[in-house]
């Protein structure tokens, strides 16, 4: 077996401080890494994972106050969703699931993971994890859009300019992960970042305002520059915000306690209603909670 190449997540992070989270919260950008003598990695992938299954993230969410959760589908499995759609099997009605798929997946298998509890797809256009394809995108979508899931992009702040147009003729709902990966350091008046706030004038367009720990300048907390971007979007679409851990934080420089980016939160966040909405009203618009 292929020893990991990065490194696991925070041995033992500290339960929230600044804010008890309400009751449905939910983290909604996380993933499961393995088991691996039970869910293999994909062939040509960029990075080997240590195992970091359900089981270990029930007891984060646990220890952090979150019932609920989006599962992501990373690059390190590829297409094969098995590990993510066990996750959600355990527990339904509590947890979504964003997919990856190419164009070789038959709709039977788009059927079966839609009735897992999948609603979204998700495509990696980052260049060190490999890039990806437009035109799959936007095929992809038209078959996906009819069933009512949305898109899902990982992608490098350089390259949102050139992607809004082709995000902004999809046919249903798309976010974009990680506040588009612009960098902390730019503050809200760099480039990129305004073209950002542009997308998210428009009513299908979502953001995570997850990824602190990549976006900070030097990798390590407090993560307070981040926190204008952040509220910047909370301010142009609050009702089109997500947040989530990022658990278990593949290929970060810096590995974060996840209380504190919990805490964090409220510091992006600091109106209970503006939380209250990011937590728990936004993510049930998109998942099938019961």
């Amino acid at each position: 077996m292929i020893p990991p190449s990065i490194p696991p997540p925070h041995p033992d992070p500290h339960p929230p401080a600044a804010f008890a989270p309400p009751p449905g919260a939910c983290d909604a950008h996380c993933h499961v890494f393995g088991p691996a003598h039970r869910f293999g990695f994909a062939p040509g992938r960029t990075y080997t994972p240590p195992d970091a299954g359900v089981e270990q993230l029930e007891a984060l969410h646990e220890r952090m106050g979150l019932s609920r959760a989006v599962l992501v589908q990373a690059s390190c499995h590829g297409t094969d969703n098995s590990a993510m759609v066990d996750a959600l099997q355990r527990a339904p009605g509590r947890y979504g699931g964003v997919a990856m798929i190419d164009e070789s997946c038959e709709d039977s298998e788009i059927d079966r993971l839609h009735d897992a509890g999948v609603r979204g797809a998700r495509f990696n256009f980052v260049r060190h994890l490999g890039g990806g394809d437009l035109g799959a995108l936007e095929r992809t979508t038209r078959r996906v859009a009819p069933r009512g899931w949305h898109m899902v992009v990982h992608l490098d702040a350089a390259d949102l300019a050139e992607f809004s147009s082709v995000l902004l003729g999809l046919p249903c709902p798309f976010i974009v992960d990680h506040m588009a990966r612009v960098p902390a350091a730019g503050g809200i008046d760099q480039a990129p970042f305004a073209a950002l706030l542009k997308l998210m004038e428009h009513e299908r367009a979502w953001v995570k305002i997850s990824g602190a720990e990549r976006l900070t300048d030097g990798g390590r907390p407090p993560y307070d520059d981040v926190a204008p971007l952040a509220r910047a979007l909370i301010a142009e679409a609050g009702d089109r915000v997500l947040w989530g851990t990022d658990w278990p934080h593949p290929n970060v420089g810096h590995m974060p306690d996840d209380g504190d980016l919990v805490d964090l939160l409220a510091t992006f966040a600091p109106d209970e209603e503006d939380r209250n909405r990011i937590l728990v009203h936004n993510p049930e618009r998109l998942y099938d909670f019961s």
